[in-house]
């Protein structure tokens, strides 16, 4: 059947994402950002978060499981050309399989109106920053320290070229 991506939906669907949200920061991030918050983002914090925030959310389906999620829009106080990608995460069975690039393909053609993209990533995440530039991102130069996770970010930009609004990864 293959991975689809799709708007999440359902009540079964959040709670796919909500586990992939908990599941992927549990994977990833160990050594990255502070132990304690890890643990209290907890399945059910997860889940939580996931029935609150419903819209500008793709998930990427294998079957009728939940493997991966991205969250795009525009964020307050940004530039009016500046769309942004504020969360993407797939569960580690399925890196290197194409979902990440898939749910990124599809976040950007839900942001084509927006000449520029941004995206905010744990400067220490070496495998997402890699993920990143493969899409066309690159590095432009601000960082902050998230001081809730107290680890140091940076930002993230994809220009598109001469007014393309279809450029994917």
């Amino acid at each position: 059947m293959g991975i689809v991506i799709k708007s999440i939906e359902t009540e079964e669907e959040i709670r796919g994402k909500a586990y992939v949200h908990w599941k992927a920061w549990q994977e990833a991030y160990p050594g990255m950002i502070r132990q304690d918050y890890l643990e209290k983002m907890t399945p059910e914090k997860c889940e939580e978060i996931a029935f609150q925030w419903k819209d500008g959310i793709l998930i990427a389906m294998d079957g009728r499981r939940v493997v991966g999620f991205a969250g795009y829009g525009h964020r307050e106080g940004y530039p009016p050309e500046t769309g942004e990608v504020f969360a993407m995460y797939v569960l580690s069975d399925y890196y290197g399989k194409g979902v990440g690039r898939s749910l990124m393909n599809a976040a950007l053609d839900q942001l084509k109106d927006y000449p520029e993209i941004c995206l905010w990533t744990l400067k220490e995440n070496k495998r997402a920053v890699r993920f990143y530039l493969k899409c066309g991102f690159a590095h432009d130069g601000r960082e902050k320290i998230n001081e809730v996770i107290e680890a140091a970010e940076i930002r993230m930009v994809l220009k598109r070229q001469n007014g393309c609004r279809d450029q994917v990864c």
